[in-house]
């Protein structure tokens, strides 16, 4: 259980990281869309770190499930 509770917080962690990371790229990309043409290399990157903020929120929600799951087999 302790494990879990690890791996939880770690997944916890990295999706913060994720979301904070997208959000910066997000903000450097609105001040370089304004002298560019077409996706600039901050908007793709805006969108890689959001799809890992998805990944590893949908590991969260699945790590809090099995301890759910191992909680009510006690």
């Amino acid at each position: 259980m302790t494990f879990l509770a690890i791996l939880l917080l770690a997944a916890m962690i990295a999706t913060v990281a994720a979301l904070v990371y997208g959000v910066v790229m997000f903000l450097k990309n609105s001040s370089a869309e304004v002298h560019g043409d077409g996706p600039s290399e901050y908007a793709l990157k805006s969108n890689k770190a959001m799809q890992f903020r998805i990944f590893f929120q949908a590991g969260a929600i699945l790590i809090v499930v099995l301890i759910l799951f191992v909680a009510g087999q006690r």
